[in-house]
């Protein structure tokens, strides 16, 4: 029996690690309600496009530079959502903030993780390395990861799932960022994936 699954579009950035550990848990059978249709890149030379293809998923590369504005960019981005009858996205290290009018659209069917325990250490300039940077700074012991639903607020969605990750003496913002994408990032995206998938096919159904 096809069992009906809810489409997914991963928008990437960079390497792509976060979208890996969706299509490895979707290889495993840990994401067994949803599958990764489709890759968007708003960087042609993101090794994400790789690991997208290496896996059988079609990806589309959507830069603003084509774009002559915000707007058009957000627009090329939809009409591909669109066309490719898209349930859920999820944001896995996509460097560009999406607007009220673009997430209005899918609200509480965007997905975004963020590698910190949010309310710390997040919002407008918080983001990759600045976020572990910043936790270092402040001496906190404890951070970790959040997925949440994007809205118009950066970082300001619902939370759906958060894990703790201690720090420890001695970290770099290099060795913690590891950390917590091995202890946080890596387990809550999926699962937050496959929860929400189930939803939306009870929804559907």
């Amino acid at each position: 029996m096809n069992q009906k699954k809810a489409k997914i579009a991963v928008l990437v950035s960079g390497g792509g690690t976060n979208l890996q550990a969706i299509l490895d848990a979707q290889q495993s059978g840990q994401i067994a309600s949803g599958a990764v249709v489709l890759v968007i890149s708003n960087n042609p030379n993101a090794f994400a496009l790789t690991r997208a293809a290496n896996a059988g998923v079609e990806t589309a590369v959507i830069t603003k530079k084509d774009c002559d504005s915000q707007a058009a960019f957000e627009q090329t981005i939809l009409e591909a959502l669109a066309a490719r009858q898209i349930d859920l996205i999820v944001l896995a290290g996509f460097m560009s903030i999406l607007s009220a009018d673009f997430t209005a659209r899918y609200e509480r069917r965007i997905l975004n993780v963020h590698p910190s325990l949010i309310p710390s250490f997040c919002g407008q300039g918080f983001y990759g390395l600045h976020v572990h940077e910043a936790a270092l700074a402040k001496g906190v012991k404890v951070t970790g990861a959040t997925v949440h639903f994007v809205n118009e607020i950066p970082d300001g969605g619902e939370i759906l799932l958060q894990k703790a990750v201690d720090v420890l003496p001695g970290d770099t913002p290099e060795v913690l960022q590891r950390r917590v994408m091995e202890q946080a990032e890596w387990k809550l995206l999926p699962a937050a994936v496959e929860m929400i998938s189930r939803e939306i096919l009870g929804q559907k159904g």
